[in-house]
């Protein structure tokens, strides 16, 4: 494909590569960033797929070039898709840096309207021609307290996977205590006894709350493979001998882990394979054990 890219377009035709370009990496990341926060999720979410779309890719070429022979779109058009696919891929490294440089900055921003919010009075006045007096508890715009608890388990993210291993911990009276961003999540989990932390592990607060200098193991149940990446520098610079386990979805995930501290990365389809294997294994084995009929 990059056979086909003219560089002295970029001469020629930089105006248009430009506005090509601003509408792939912004126009494409801003839309993305307004769809995940409409859906409520966490603005941490929110910027890593963002970045993770600032960029098109190899199919884009296909369809302009669908486009051209179908009379459809011009070749000027296939070459200005071609730049920018190009220049948005080699500029997209720049992007997530640009995201974890932005994410302590929007939090803390976002912090501080959710207080405002919850600072404006409620109620009615208390008698006539009285102003209400009662209002809703302001947060703190501060860290969260940090954990009394030592020689436990952080739980990072409590969904399909983490609510499974929350389980297995609670049923062994293991000490642990869960770091999550959904509201909904911390209530339940606060109703039925288990400590936790709110917010983003990724957030240098947040993480520190948790005492992981005391921890005794760190336990990723996050799918985002960049963000724990993250957490697990944080544990690292924070305790050195604290055991990590996270959890990957590809073999490059597992490397990328690995090779940023993770003591164990666990992949569910490699998982899931194994015990297929094993249940095929045990099947063919039962079946040479069982007797043969006589042959009469």
């Amino acid at each position: 494909v990059g056979m086909l890219f003219d560089p002295f377009s970029l001469i020629s035709n930089g105006w248009p590569i430009l506005a090509t370009l601003a509408i792939i990496v912004i126009g494409k990341s801003l839309a993305a960033f307004a769809i995940v926060v409409a859906f409520r999720y966490p603005i941490a979410t929110a910027l890593m797929i963002s970045a993770s779309l600032a960029q098109i890719g190899e199919f884009s070429f296909i369809l302009a070039e669908l486009g051209v022979g179908l009379k459809l779109l011009h070749e000027q058009g296939r070459d200005l898709i071609l730049a920018g696919a190009i220049l948005s891929i080699v500029l997209n490294p720049l992007m997530f840096l640009a995201v974890d440089w932005m994410k302590p900055w929007l939090e803390r921003r976002a912090s501080k309207t959710a207080s405002l919010d919850e600072a404006k009075p409620i109620g009615p006045a208390t008698e006539p021609g009285q102003l209400a007096s009662v209002a809703a508890p302001v947060k703190e715009d501060g860290p969260p307290p940090r954990t009394a608890l030592n020689g436990h388990s952080i739980l990072v993210g409590y969904g399909r996977v983490g609510s499974l291993v929350g389980a297995s911990l609670k049923k062994a009276a293991l000490p642990f205590l869960v770091i999550e961003d959904a509201d909904k999540t911390l209530a339940k989990l606060r109703d039925d006894g288990i400590e936790t932390v709110s917010g983003n592990a990724a957030n240098s607060e947040v993480f520190a709350a948790s005492n992981p200098e005391g921890a005794k193991r760190l336990i990723l149940a996050i799918p985002n493979a960049f963000e724990a990446g993250q957490i697990v520098l944080r544990a690292r610079a924070a305790n050195p001998k604290i055991n990590v386990i996270a959890r990957a979805h590809s073999d490059a995930e597992v490397e990328h882990l690995k090779g940023l501290g993770a003591d164990t990365v666990i992949m569910g389809e490699r998982e899931i394979a194994r015990g297929i294997v094993e249940e095929v294994m045990e099947g063919k084995t039962e079946a040479a054990e069982e007797p043969k009929a006589p042959i009469t």
